[in-house]
């Protein structure tokens, strides 16, 4: 039996993800400013309803604790079959290896049920326990981004890793 639960979040994980994040803002930062109120939450909801995204939740089974969130963003199908894989996890269960079951499951969800052929996850370099996690999920260093995404007003340099649904598992 698995000790992790992963899927779509629905309305009724507002209360715990907004809580969660709050209760982990400085461990978040300074590599990603997650929502922490009610409109934020619904601002991120609405983007898996009608857009190319699909946000994941990942809680611990026995306790129902949130272990952290999975994003597949601008997912594009036809011959390119690819999106963009964003993730964070909650200090509570850091370095606990529940964050690489989770991310196994969402590339599993990402291959499987969304019939991806491949994701690329954007790493500042800095990140090592992001690189570290992506290194044990099976994802290839691609190449350097320079100025890549804004976070928190200022743009910031990314590793591109990515991982093809052929050469998983």
């Amino acid at each position: 039996m698995s000790i992790i639960q992963i899927r779509r979040v629905t309305p009724t994980d507002a209360a715990d993800l907004i809580a969660a994040n709050l209760a982990n803002q400085d461990y978040h930062l300074p590599w990603v400013t997650p929502f922490t109120d009610k409109a934020g939450f619904d601002n991120w909801f609405s983007r898996g309803l009608t857009g190319p995204n699909v946000g994941l939740i990942a809680r611990e089974v026995a306790s129902k604790k949130v272990i952290g969130v999975v994003n597949i963003n601008e997912i594009v199908a036809g011959a390119f079959q690819s999106a963009y894989l964003g993730y964070y996890g909650m200090q509570d269960f850091a370095r606990t290896g529940l964050m690489t079951q989770v991310l196994r499951a969402a590339v599993d969800y990402a291959f499987s049920e969304l019939g991806l052929h491949r994701l690329e996850a954007n790493i500042q370099p800095g990140n090592a326990a992001s690189i570290a996690l992506v290194r044990r999920v099976g994802f290839k260093y691609e190449g350097f981004s320079p100025s890549y995404l804004c976070i928190n007003g200022e743009w910031r340099d990314h590793e591109r890793w990515a991982l093809l649904a052929d050469l998983y598992k």
